[in-house]
């Protein structure tokens, strides 16, 4: 059974065990009460650093605080999660958030404070407290920023625009997720309703292609509506961004977004170009896509329904974590007691009840465990789902296990590699042990979409960010036009010449939410290409791999990303990491073409 009419009807073992955090409300209370006097502790060190001494008390302090906010806030959030629609929990969330404020506000004086000194001062208070070794590579990172901070009038002034400066992010947001009514199609009963977000994923892949151009045209219809809206905004995150790496004098924004994670503009351009010298076997997927579909015109609504058709696996819950298990057993057997672990000790909440969020994804909370939201379905993409999130969850347990509370999160730039090693790894395992050829080519397919939608997908998003940034750096307009000619030529050299455009086609950017979070999406890219070349190697039995790419999951954040992946043999300076994974992808290309 794979949705619940309440919570209540839920097996307790398919429940995530929160009490793991408080075991009961008192307890949560009597932690935002220490919280909050820990607030106005810390408030009082403000022009009270004046050694090495006071700077250590500080710094502990905060790291304490930072603990048992993140236990606090973890529990808040879980709560709501499991239905948002509870005011009770709303309301514990509410004041996580407000302890939040007042934490940064009670703080902020630091980063100016500390940037004011100079390297020298610095170490001399090292030198006097010995236990300042602890946050030391952390407080020499901070000085990385220096050059890029400006003083303290006008920091205050920016400071003071934080909220008008995200206005473009949040109206797109109003408009996407609160203002955006998509137009009519038609149901079962030859009714015609409203289209929703969730029927659109669903009727995309639909093998009925009239049903897929009318959820087409009704899903892009507002999106064109709105086109003179949504280029404003966009343009306005756009130049703001622009305006801000000038200011804090960034050679460009691409570089201001690259610097927090050490990563060289080339690893950037070397994603892109390298992808569209190995474009060759995206444009033979189309091609074979269009065969297959025995279309004369292969459109846009056409590139997202399965090749397959009539394969349709139920996998129960029990079922998928019994197979993650042998998928993921060239891990190690240590990797797979963690496993089991996850599933006996409750860190999942699995099923879909009425109100829970939707989605999945995995929370670390430091000093306690990770803790996994599902809403499993019983199905392939349900499977692919819970090996991809116990990934993370993996990743953020031996972290945790094997750093300190200060290097123990890691970026957003290696999140992905975990995941998708996992991904790569289940897929082979499905394919050696299916004999079904329907199944098979069904897998295949399947697999070569998702790299699809996770790679090449991400990297023309990323180029169109490339090139309207450099445009608005040039003082070049952005507009609708400039918007659509930009977009729809990537599209064209991605997808190649087999498809055959609807005019709805040059207005893709109009509904992507991550250009409002700028240079973002080529981490899944980086992330993806990195787990392939990872997972290749371990079904391959390279034992001295396996050990160290274990030893990175257990890095967090111990050293900047490029560094923790070079360990595992990954170095993404060069083209050789994007060039590997392309080549497996034409591999996945050609055996499905034998298929």
């Amino acid at each position: 059974m794979s949705s619940y009419g309440s919570r209540n009807e839920v097996p307790l073992q398919e429940k995530w065990n929160l009490s793991d955090l408080y075991s009961d409300l008192t307890l949560w209370k009597e932690d935002c009460s220490v919280i909050e006097k820990t607030v106005d502790e810390l408030a009082e060190y403000e022009e009270q650093i004046i050694n090495g001494f006071s700077l250590y008390s500080f710094l502990k302090k905060k790291e304490e605080l930072s603990f048992l906010f993140n236990k606090v806030y973890a529990f808040a959030m879980l709560k709501v999660d499991e239905d948002t629609r509870e005011t009770k929990s709303q309301s514990l969330l509410d004041t996580a958030k407000q302890l939040s404020v007042k934490a940064s506000a009670a703080t902020s004086f630091f980063m100016p404070f500390l940037l004011s000194l100079d390297e020298s001062k610095l170490k001399t208070y090292i030198a006097e407290e010995p236990k300042l070794s602890y946050f030391e590579q952390d407080l020499f990172d901070s000085f990385r920023y220096k050059k890029h901070i400006l003083n303290k009038d006008q920091e205050q002034i920016l400071s003071q625009l934080g909220e008008a400066l995200s206005v473009p992010s949040h109206t797109f947001g109003m408009i996407n997720n609160a203002d955006i009514k998509f137009g009519d199609v038609t149901n079962e009963e030859g009714e015609q309703i409203e289209l929703t977000r969730g029927m659109y994923a669903k009727l995309i892949e639909d093998e009925n292609r009239d049903k897929r151009r009318e959820a087409y045209k009704a899903y892009y219809k507002p999106y064109v509506q709105l086109k003179n809206s949504i280029a404003s905004t966009l343009s306005a995150a756009i130049k703001n961004n622009v305006t801000l790496a000038k200011l804090r004098k960034y050679p460009s924004a691409l570089e201001k977004s690259l610097f927090g994670d050490l990563v060289p503009k080339e690893v950037y351009q070397n994603l892109i170009s390298t992808t569209k010298d190995n474009i060759d076997s995206l444009h033979q997927y189309t091609k074979i896509r269009k065969e297959k579909l025995a279309v004369d015109e292969l459109r846009q609504y056409d590139l997202s329904v399965p090749l397959v058709s009539g394969v349709k696996q139920v996998i129960s819950y029990e079922a998928a974590y019994d197979i993650m298990c042998k998928a993921l057993a060239p891990l190690g057997e240590e990797y797979v007691k963690t496993l089991k672990e996850f599933k006996e000790s409750r860190y999942i909440d699995v099923r879909e009840t009425p109100g829970k969020r939707s989605g999945a994804y995995n929370l670390g909370v430091y000093g306690v465990h990770p803790f996994i939201l599902l809403n499993h379905q019983d199905d392939l993409d349900s499977l692919f789902t819970l090996v991809h999130e116990c990934g993370h969850g993996v990743h953020s347990k031996l972290s945790s296990l094997h750093q300190p509370q200060i290097t123990a999160r890691y970026s957003i730039f290696v999140a992905e590699v975990a995941s998708t090693v996992n991904e790569v790894l289940l897929i082979n395992y499905l394919l050696a042990n299916e004999e079904d050829s329907e199944v098979k080519k069904h897998l295949v397919n399947h697999f070569i979409d998702q790299f699809k939608g996770t790679f090449f997908t991400q990297v023309m998003f990323a180029e169109f960010e490339m090139k309207t940034h450099e445009m608005a750096e040039k003082g070049l307009p952005l507009n609708v036009d400039v918007f659509n000619e930009t977009y729809e030529s990537l599209f064209r050299e991605y997808n190649g010449p087999d498809v055959v455009f609807d005019d709805e086609v040059k207005f893709g950017w109009t509904r992507i939410p991550h250009f409002y979070r700028p240079f973002y999406v080529y981490k899944y890219a980086t992330g993806f290409a990195s787990a392939i070349h990872i997972a290749t190697k371990i079904l391959e039995g390279d034992q001295e791999l396996l050990s160290d790419y274990l030893s990175f999951l257990s890095s967090g954040s111990s050293d900047y990303p490029l560094e923790l992946l070079k360990k595992t043999g990954v170095d993404l300076t060069t083209p050789d990491p994007i060039g590997n994974s392309l080549e497996k992808f034409k591999e996945l290309v050609e055996e499905f073409s034998q298929l």
